[in-house]
């Protein structure tokens, strides 16, 4: 007979603990089932309990050392921030988390961000409003409109009843839930706060959604724009021009120079735009490969920092990012430690990832986060001054936070400065093409109305 410790839900919501007593895994799970808990963590004991007990018989580990434990039906939870609308997880056991992203696999459909958003938002309703954690992940995934999504939160429900971790069952959907999302989890459900940082964590990714959809509505109209023209050039070059060069070369002896250039293009477009596309096509697949090389994306992110104009923007997001993510983290309870490892990441720019991991190395010596930075240089002087202060009193996850604030507010500032201009500049792009293409086709009709008088 072996003994199991056990974390679940009672139908009601509250929390209970304790050790279980069975033959198997399988059956601590069936004797769990029948008294109506819904175990979110299991655990093998490796010691011997003290005292014999009838099969199935629920144990509570609040026994004083060295005393009898007593044989009862559930245990409250104790310790702060444990609650009845709060879950308290142990440490997963590496067996099922290597078989939770065993289960990795691929989606019937596609799963936007938007959708992984929603759903931690509705999770930590549900959690707040007591439900346990399986009775939740059930009636989302019944309401699901997508069919890839709904597989997904069906099979965390299903993971989490067999008794893994909600972290644990998450981790098997790497795609879908970074791991940002799923150390934030696992905090909540050692702290006994789940329902808290599943809020800070839908509080992130919508305000992450919320500046991604202001770039992309402002950059959308630019970018139509330049569209519009590159396909309307490639139309006239490839099938129209071709055929009034035809007539205007029987008809005047020596074309004009801006008419060669043109009648050169519309010539090379017309025979190879096969070759074109294809080479355009080759040369963005090897251009996202060299991107993605640890030499070629170092490189770029390093660039792009150096920009004239565009490196303020970048360096703003990235600063932003990794404020609000660390804050984020520190303010839901996870060490700072780990939690540099987190943001290294997740900062979207590897120059500063390696600048991160190199703090995390100085500070696992025992130094403070604002020494580290201020000999990086990459930071500016007044975010290492407010990390300082936060050190010095206790707050540095708000911060941090108003770092993430103060640093969006210069990034949005700057790109709406910059996509104010592009626009203009697009349509004088596009003008300047349009007016040299008419320019080319009107100068031999000039030549010819002048032979003719």
């Amino acid at each position: 007979m072996a003994s199991f410790r056990y974390q679940a839900r009672e139908s009601g919501g509250a929390a209970v603990n304790g050790l279980v007593e069975a033959g198997s895994r399988q059956e601590a799970l069936s004797i769990l089932s029948e008294r109506g808990l819904f175990p979110s963590n299991l655990t093998a004991v490796s010691h011997p309990v003290a005292v014999a007990s009838p099969p199935g018989a629920v144990l509570s580990p609040l026994a004083p050392p060295g005393g009898r434990r007593r044989v009862a039906g559930m245990s409250p939870p104790s310790g702060p921030g444990r609650g009845p609308g709060t879950l308290a997880f142990l440490t997963s056991p590496a067996s099922a988390v290597h078989g939770a992203r065993q289960q990795s696999r691929t989606y019937r459909g596609r799963i936007r961000r938007r959708e992984i958003t929603a759903f931690t938002r509705e999770m930590a309703t549900l959690l707040a409003a007591t439900i346990p954690i399986p009775a939740a992940l059930s009636s989302l995934g019944e309401e699901e409109p997508n069919p890839a999504m709904k597989e997904v939160v069906l099979d965390l429900a299903s993971s989490v009843r067999t008794g893994n971790s909600l972290s644990a069952s998450l981790e098997a959907h790497p795609r879908l839930f970074s791991k940002l999302y799923t150390s934030m989890v696992r905090v909540g459900e050692e702290a006994g706060a789940l329902e808290k940082v599943m809020t800070d964590l839908a509080d992130l990714m919508e305000h992450e959604d919320e500046v991604r959809g202001e770039v992309w509505g402002a950059v959308a109209y630019p970018c139509f724009v330049l569209g519009l023209g590159i396909v309307t050039t490639f139309l006239l070059l490839a099938f129209v021009l071709p055929r009034l060069f035809g007539m205007l070369q029987g008809m005047v002896e020596v074309l004009p120079l801006p008419t060669r250039i043109l009648l050169g293009v519309s010539n090379f477009f017309q025979w190879y735009w096969p070759g074109a596309i294809a080479g355009a096509a080759g040369a963005v697949f090897l251009a996202r490969w060299w991107l993605r090389s640890p030499g070629g994306g170092l490189l770029w992110d390093t660039l792009k920092l150096r920009l004239p104009v565009l490196g303020g923007v970048f360096r703003s997001s990235a600063l932003s990012r990794f404020a609000r993510t660390l804050g984020t983290l520190t303010r839901s309870g996870v060490s700072l430690l780990p939690a540099l490892e987190i943001v290294r990441h997740t900062i979207g720019n590897r120059l500063l990832s390696q600048a991160v991991a190199r703090v995390a190395e100085e500070t696992r010596g025992g130094d403070s986060l604002a020494a580290p930075l201020r000999r990086l240089g990459l930071f500016p002087p007044t975010v290492i001054q407010m990390v300082a202060v936060g050190e010095e009193t206790g707050r540095l996850d708000e911060m941090l936070l108003r770092v993430a604030s103060a640093e969006e507010r210069h990034m949005r500032g700057r790109s709406r400065t910059l996509i104010s201009l592009l626009a203009p500049a697009l349509i004088l792009v596009v003008g300047a093409l349009v007016g040299f293409v008419v320019i080319a086709l009107l100068l031999p009709i000039f030549r010819m109305s002048q032979a003719l008088h």
